[in-house]
């Protein structure tokens, strides 16, 4: 099972900031070593729900850099709601994490 991803959401007014830090080596396929080539290795989808409901569904390539960061901001979010963060990746890993919307500083 892959790493648990870190997630903070942050309400600022009646917006949700979301940051997303995805722990995934996001190889490429091109990469040598002593041994050979590294294969092909990435997350292809992402899907950000809030309260159950998909507000980003991105397709994703290995033009990523490894442990990607995505920020987002879910309008309508209020302290308490649940922001979830789903990955996918080539090999057929998945991950879900989730986390409250807290108030902001």
């Amino acid at each position: 099972m892959a790493d648990p991803m870190k997630i903070r959401a942050t309400l600022q007014g009646d917006t949700a900031d979301v940051r997303i830090l995805m722990r995934h080596p996001m190889e490429t396929g091109t990469r040598k070593t002593s041994s050979g080539v590294v294969p092909l290795h990435f997350i292809q989808s992402v899907v950000v729900q809030h309260n159950g409901k998909t507000v980003l569904d991105a397709q994703w390539s290995q033009a990523i850099s490894q442990n990607p960061f995505l920020g987002v901001r879910v309008k309508g979010a209020k302290v308490g709601d649940k922001i979830s963060v789903t990955w996918t990746d080539n090999k057929g890993d998945k991950r879900t994490d989730e986390v409250a919307v807290s108030a902001g500083s």
